[in-house]
């Protein structure tokens, strides 16, 4: 007993202010990535990372309307990419774990919450503890497969900053049985291409993960499965505290609501992913000799999710796929065709300009249609009144003309998954 409370006094210890220890998240993170393998960057690597972010840059750009949105071209080991990717992480999580915390809270009766008094709040740092420890190894997963910093669609890194991962993309080009430098070019025109994206429509980074923050806010904790869970604590056994499994804690509840907010989570995932395929396609198509079958793989790719992504899905109930992928490609490829580059990249200018899901149906129709955006062109969408970017949380926070920050009807979609391949 003495050393099982010495074990929950370490694993209780620093707690922080939120719901998920994150310290320990971060730890256990590091330490999986210690026993995996983390290669540092070497100086070739670091070169040969900025020379390909350089030279994706000046592809792209006949390719769209935007300049370069990179500041700060760099590379990562996958630690590196964990900690620069942490705040955000906090963001989508903490309000999930929030209601874990709460309902561990619930499972103590009534009539034994006043006799624990202080201890209570050890009941909220057991329950931070846990979900830390195993958000830190889905965290290790995921930074030992994603091959740069807005790989999974999401803007995790700190504007500017274009990132690759060196060792992942080495590894992913292995399997590919593609030459390094070349799934090395592909991977930065992406990331120059989401960088583009997100930092010429300064409303989109909020709109983005305030979607994913709506659709978790909508998630309901299974309460029979976190007391099946700690019904597994053994006091005599330390390392039964460490073999929690929290996998299937949260899930979707299945209402008009909740499915409105999949249906605008995965539409904001499809446009930006749909924008970043058919962008990159376009600048590569007759100079990478490979060019389609990488596209077809990270399109692939994208639609199933990796091992890691699939663990992340069952730990937080939020699956980060644009389930739409083709059809959003689709719909930016006949923009293109109708409206040229400028007119195409224009649709961006203020969220309720975004394809509806009626548009996702018939691409060319949208295409087409005559909507007249010059009176967008001397519109300043950062100005008092327009369209701010917003942090996740401040949605539906009326702006200083008492109008709402939510996405307008033109964000949903019915949800429908995309044909995979």
């Amino acid at each position: 007993m003495q050393q099982f409370m010495s074990q929950l006094q370490h694993l209780l210890s620093a707690p922080g202010s939120g719901p998920v220890n994150w310290d320990l998240a971060r730890q256990v993170a590091a330490s999986q990535l210690a026993a995996a393998g983390d290669p540092a960057v070497s100086m070739y690597e670091r070169n040969a990372v900025e020379e390909a972010l350089r030279l994706a840059d000046l592809w792209l750009e006949p390719a769209s309307a935007w300049p370069s949105g990179i500041q700060n071209p760099v590379a990562w080991n996958r630690n590196e990419w964990i900690f620069k990717t942490l705040d955000v992480w906090r963001k989508l999580c903490d309000p999930v774990a929030s209601r874990m915390v709460g309902a561990m809270g619930d499972l103590v009766p009534p009539e034994a919450r006043a006799q624990l008094g202080p201890m209570q709040s050890m009941v909220a740092s057991l329950g931070g503890a846990l979900f830390g420890g195993q958000l830190g190894q889905a965290l290790g997963s995921l930074a030992a497969e994603v091959l740069s910093a807005g790989d999974i669609g999401l803007p995790l890194g700190p504007a500017g900053t274009a990132a690759l991962i060196p060792a992942n993309i080495r590894a992913y080009g292995e399997g590919l049985e593609l030459p390094e430098d070349e799934v090395r070019l592909y991977v930065a025109l992406r990331e120059a291409a989401h960088q583009r994206l997100f930092q010429h429509v300064p409303w989109l980074r909020g709109h983005v993960l305030s979607a994913v923050e709506m659709y978790a806010s909508g998630i309901r904790v299974n309460r029979e499965a976190i007391e099946e869970a700690m019904g597994r604590v053994d006091p005599t056994d330390p390392e039964s505290m460490q073999a929690i499994a929290l996998e299937g804690i949260f899930t979707p509840e299945d209402t008009p609501a909740q499915k409105a907010s999949l249906a605008r989570l995965e539409t904001a995932l499809a446009l930006v992913e749909g924008w970043v395929c058919h962008v990159v396609d376009s600048a590569a198509s007759d100079r990478l000799p490979n060019v389609v079958r990488l596209g077809e793989a990270f399109r692939r790719r994208r639609a199933a999710g990796g091992p890691a992504e699939q663990t992340f899905a069952a730990l937080v109930g939020l699956e980060l796929r644009p389930r739409r992928l083709r059809e959003a490609a689709a719909l930016w490829a006949a923009l293109t065709q109708h409206r040229g580059i400028e007119g195409r990249d224009a649709v961006w200018g203020h969220p309720d300009l975004l394809p509806s899901d009626d548009d996702f149906a018939d691409p060319v129709a949208f295409a087409m249609n005559d909507m007249d955006l010059s009176e967008l062109d001397s519109f300043d969408f950062t100005a008092p009144g327009g369209v701010e970017e917003k942090a996740p949380g401040q949605l539906d926070q009326p702006g200083p003309s008492g109008q709402s920050g939510q996405p307008g009807p033109s964000d949903e979609t019915d949800g429908e998954g995309d044909t995979k391949s």
